[in-house]
């Protein structure tokens, strides 16, 4: 049976602020009871107290987050610098998922860098198939983009046919998929589906004040910008069918997440989505 956790790129402000067992201290009192690290430094003092969050909140660690490099300027470990340390890390918190939480920005310039990529992961997929750990690509909508007719989603997938798949289901409507159909297609090789809802917002007053200037093209830039992340089941995502959808294909954990908040605090967004998740009737998935 799949559960239901929270992507931790949401509570890195938190982890900051009140600590690593703090924080998921709050999670746990919401209701969630497994967490995907990720833009969380994995030092000794949070992994130990992540270690202290699964003793005595019983915190499942679902996943943790890899960078296959580490871009320059950016801290964090990555599978080519890091290998032992990060299998370490993974087999101290029990954790057998690893995964990629975006395609190198090297890799975006062309499709022989997108292969190349897809190529070298598959590598340390099958390096980290022999410690009992898999790794997973999340998508996001650039991923949908065709070359000669072929999503690059699927090109990554073929050309690392050990790593398997991390779908995020509103990258996947934004790169004018449906989610659904793309759980389905992936069935079998996707641990984790992000539910992370698509909401169509409200254009801003401001918006029309420049349209009453004159500034039709500030106005259209506002137009073409409404779509927005949403707390599960405040958008126009069909989770009554996604989430099934997700389960049928073998799906381990659903990881609730919100990249923008829009004012609202971490905390009123992970609840909004708790409380609508029980409303669709998945209590028993937490």
């Amino acid at each position: 049976m799949a559960k239901i956790g929270v992507q931790a790129m949401m509570l890195k402000d938190s982890f900051t602020e009140l600590g690593a067992f703090e924080t998921l201290r709050k999670v746990s009192a919401i209701g969630y009871n497994a967490v995907e690290i990720s833009q969380i430094p994995m030092t000794p003092e949070n992994v130990a107290e992540l270690n202290r969050s699964r003793s005595e909140l019983g915190m499942d660690i679902a996943a943790l987050s890899v960078a296959m490099e580490t871009p320059k300027g950016f801290p964090g470990d990555s599978l080519q610098d890091n290998f032992d340390k990060i299998v370490d890390d993974a087999q101290s918190l029990d954790s057998t998922l690893l995964r990629i939480g975006m395609l190198p920005f090297a890799a975006m310039k062309s499709i022989d860098a997108v292969i190349d990529f897809a190529k070298q992961a598959n590598e340390y997929a099958e390096r980290l198939q022999e410690h009992g750990i898999g790794l997973y690509y999340h998508n996001h909508h650039i991923e949908f983009a065709k070359f000669d007719g072929k999503y690059m989603l699927d090109i990554i997938a073929g050309n690392s046919p050990a790593m398997g798949m991390e779908l995020d289901v509103h990258w996947v409507q934004r790169g004018g998929q449906d989610p659904v159909r793309t759980i389905e297609k992936y069935a079998g090789r996707t641990a984790m589906v992000h539910l992370k809802d698509y909401r169509i917002g409200q254009l801003p007053e401001e918006s029309f004040g420049l349209l009453e200037t004159g500034d039709f093209r500030g106005f259209m830039d506002h137009f073409k910008n409404v779509v927005q992340f949403a707390e599960v089941g405040e958008g126009n995502l069909d989770f009554a069918s996604i989430i099934p959808a997700a389960e049928a294909a073998g799906a381990r954990y659903l990881l609730v997440e919100q990249d923008e908040l829009y004012g609202r605090t971490v905390w009123e967004a992970l609840q909004t989505s708790y409380d609508n998740l029980l409303a669709l009737g998945h209590a028993d998935l937490f």
